[in-house]
């Protein structure tokens, strides 16, 4: 096993070029930027598209048969992205097997960003109004649309968080980057949560003349989404630089597919931090994706769902910066298990105030503080592992490792689409339904899928961490010395 290999590390000091310590103040802003677009398109693509599918798509349609593909496809979006599942790693595979004069990651976050926007926006017209036309033929079509999306997607997310294990070796420095990632991304996703209803109505308003959610609404909210994800995609393109550490240069090819896949699988530590990680994530986007249905049909507040987006930003700008100060003093281990703690204290309140906007409000300040510290862990826990796997078996794969993330939101995220679209259907929260046609039992199982269910899955997800997670700041610290030494020695 790696721990004992760590443990008989030798001490003596070592003759290769010093690990990267510390980035630019360019590299670090450029990378920062780049995951508020990021971020920003895949909360337009995991959350929004669905409420996007259920309010507006069909619109024109009969409420009978609207409600039959709305059913189509949000099965279809399950399917297609863990079908997708698989397709990560080979992604991976294929970025870690680049070379250029760019680097490994720039070419495929420019190819990536830039061919997923022009997507969403395609996706966001209902294929140019198709819907309207032939709705079998739209079917067809989409799903050909929506796996390329997610594909070109997947490859600017893994492009990007593949790039910090190439921008620094050290455990500390990358910890920066994620807190500047992971802060860029809460502006992105947060922030497009408190524009989305404004956005929406507006050009609605302009449009049609009436202030309520329309096709062209939503279609200039895709469009501003793309434009900003092109944008961000370019600052990290241009604005930052791969190291060339001996960990990089000195490792084994990467080899194919099959031993993408199999660097993964002997990885124990990955899996460990992936499986609580996915049970996180889950939960999770379970319950982001139907507030905007709790603030509409429970509270009979749509406007105030901004409190969510205005939330979740502070949060994020606060908790971001202050992770790589406190990692410093306090293990991330407790901050990933005190972060759980405070998402349960989140959940209860959701569970006996969900018709009281001061109680929700103060549930979501619990549910989103900690979240930034849980997802920071989490990824720096994941980039960690490369050395790890590195030390078990020769290989360092980098965008390989750090596939695996994008794959655990993906899934989540297909688990969301599934359960916001069964939510709405199940409620009867479609169309032109309002709070006052709500029942005791659209309430019902509405808290049961968005609160009492995640709950047990956030409990699971800590338990998870705690028990089998044993990658730590100091023991990879152990690894890279090791590792040093031993691609030194030849």
């Amino acid at each position: 096993m790696a721990e004992s290999n760590v443990a008989a590390a030798p001490k003596e000091t070592q003759q290769s070029a010093k690990p990267t310590r510390k980035g630019s103040l360019l590299s670090r802003v450029a990378y920062s930027f780049g995951n508020v677009g990021q971020s920003a398109f895949y909360n337009a693509l995991s959350t929004y598209f669905i409420v996007y599918v259920t309010s507006s798509l069909f619109s024109g349609v009969d409420k009978a048969l609207a409600t039959k593909l709305i059913g189509v496809i949000t099965g279809l979006v399950v399917v297609i992205r863990i079908a997708e599942i698989f397709i990560d790693p080979l992604l991976g595979n294929i970025i870690d097997n680049t070379k250029t004069k760019w680097g490994r990651f720039k070419p495929w976050q420019l190819i990536g960003g830039t061919v997923s926007a022009v997507l969403l926006v395609l996706v966001y017209t209902g294929l140019f109004g198709l819907v309207n036309v032939n709705t079998t033929l739209f079917i067809v079509l989409f799903v050909i649309t929506f796996i390329v999306l997610d594909v070109f997607y997947s490859l600017r997310d893994i492009s990007y968080w593949g790039m910090i294990p190439a921008l620094s070796s050290d455990s500390h420095e990358r910890s920066t980057y994620t807190a500047l990632g992971s802060f860029g991304g809460s502006i992105g996703y947060n922030g497009l949560t408190i524009v989305v209803i404004p956005i929406v109505t507006y050009f609605s308003y302009i449009f049609t003349g009436k202030h309520q959610e329309s096709q062209s609404g939503w279609t200039c909210f895709a469009i501003i989404v793309a434009i900003l994800g092109v944008l961000t995609v370019c600052s990290v393109a241009f604005g930052t630089k791969e190291s060339s550490s001996t960990l990089r240069t000195k490792a084994e090819d990467n080899g194919g597919p099959l031993a993408a896949f199999k660097a993964l699988a002997q990885n124990d530590q990955l899996l460990w931090v992936a499986l609580s990680y996915l049970l996180y994530a889950i939960a999770n986007v379970a319950t982001t994706g139907v507030l905007m249905y709790m603030f509409k049909f429970i509270l009979n507040n749509s406007a105030a769902y901004s409190i969510v987006g205005v939330v979740s930003v502070i949060a994020g700008i606060i908790m971001a910066p202050l992770y790589p100060i406190l990692n410093k003093r306090i293990p991330r281990r407790y901050l990933y298990l005190g972060g759980m703690v405070l998402m349960v204290l989140g959940y209860l309140l959701f569970i006996v105030g969900t018709d009281n906007l001061a109680v929700v409000t103060v549930g979501l300040v619990f549910f989103y503080l900690p979240q930034t510290f849980i997802q920071m862990t989490a990824i720096l826990s994941l980039t960690d592992s490369i050395e790890y796997g590195q030390l078990k078996n020769g290989k360092r794969n980098e965008a390989v490792t750090l596939s695996v993330r994008p794959m655990l939101d993906k899934i989540a995220g297909a688990c969301s689409n599934g359960i916001v679209g069964a939510v709405a259907i199940a409620a009867g929260m479609i169309g032109d339904a309002t709070a006052a046609d709500m029942t005791a039992a659209n309430i019902h199982t509405f808290k049961v899928c968005a609160f009492y269910v995640p709950l047990a899955v956030i409990i699971l997800s800590g338990v998870v961490f705690l028990l089998k997670v044993k990658i730590s700041e100091k023991m990879h610290a152990d690894i890279v010395e090791q590792l040093e030494t031993q691609l030194n020695e030849g």
